[in-house]
């Protein structure tokens, strides 16, 4: 097992360094409808947790409820575990798993040498960069989660990913109507578009708006040919490219 480099000290700085950069300024948006959408006794997973940026804000925000976080990255998952535990957050659990449309066992590829937020399902990732492989245990969040558990966001970052793990989810989409919070890309996709997942969710009942410069927009504005747009180098950093999304369903 590989440690977490530096002291525990040093981890928790840098740990809540993370946290407070996402609430106050990367994810603003995306944190206030997250806080607006939970109950004390809820359940909130964040899938594709990576370093764990909103998981303090998370576990404050349901101190009776629980917060279940999916990292399939094994050193990662080991650091959130720890950071987690010294910083009191006794309600977060975190599972060394990836979510997808069945529960077993699947490739994930991981651009670099070391842990990698680009981390994927999707052997796309293998074809535009040099990756390592690893296997590692899926679950479908129908399979994991009790029918009626309260679940009531599903923060998604799983680098193309997403519809099938919404596949994996439709009992609990349909039942629960957890908010969506959720990164979605064509260039991350290896088949569809990203209008085949919002077409899929928009079955079950959901409308979804999209974040632009830290505010959410609707969703008619977006268009990928335009806000996706992929020319010039690093063109996912263009001031005009968006790639988050929320999605609530109505009220019945």
């Amino acid at each position: 097992m590989i440690r977490p480099a530096g002291n525990i000290h040093s981890m928790i700085t840098r740990f809540l360094w993370r946290a407070f950069k996402a609430r106050y300024r990367d994810q603003v948006a995306e944190m206030a409808v997250i806080k607006l959408s939970v109950r004390p006794a809820d359940i909130i997973c964040d899938i594709g947790a990576n370093k764990g940026s909103y998981l303090y804000w998370f576990s404050r925000w349901v101190p009776q409820g629980r917060v279940v976080a999916f990292e399939p990255q094994a050193d990662l998952a080991v650091y959130l575990a720890k950071a987690c535990t010294a910083l009191g957050l006794r309600n977060v659990l975190v599972e060394a798993k990836a979510v997808a449309a069945s529960s077993g066992n699947l490739t994930l590829y991981v651009p670099g040498t070391g842990d990698s937020p680009g981390a994927s399902l999707n052997a796309e990732i293998a074809a535009r960069e040099s990756c390592r492989t690893v296997t590692v245990p899926v679950v479908a969040l129908d399979d994991y989660f009790e029918p009626g558990a309260k679940i009531s966001v599903l923060k998604i970052d799983v680098e193309g990913a997403e519809l099938k793990l919404f596949h994996g989810a439709k009992r609990i989409l349909t039942e629960q109507g957890p908010v969506l919070v959720f990164e979605c890309e064509n260039r991350h996709l290896d088949i569809g578009t990203v209008e085949d997942v919002f077409q899929y969710l928009r079955s079950l009942g959901y409308s979804g708006e999209v974040v632009r410069d830290g505010k959410l927009h609707p969703l008619q504005g977006f268009d990928a040919a335009v806000h996706q747009k992929q020319t010039g180098e690093r063109f996912w950093d263009a001031k005009d490219y968006f790639n988050n999304f929320v999605f609530r369903k109505a009220a019945a």
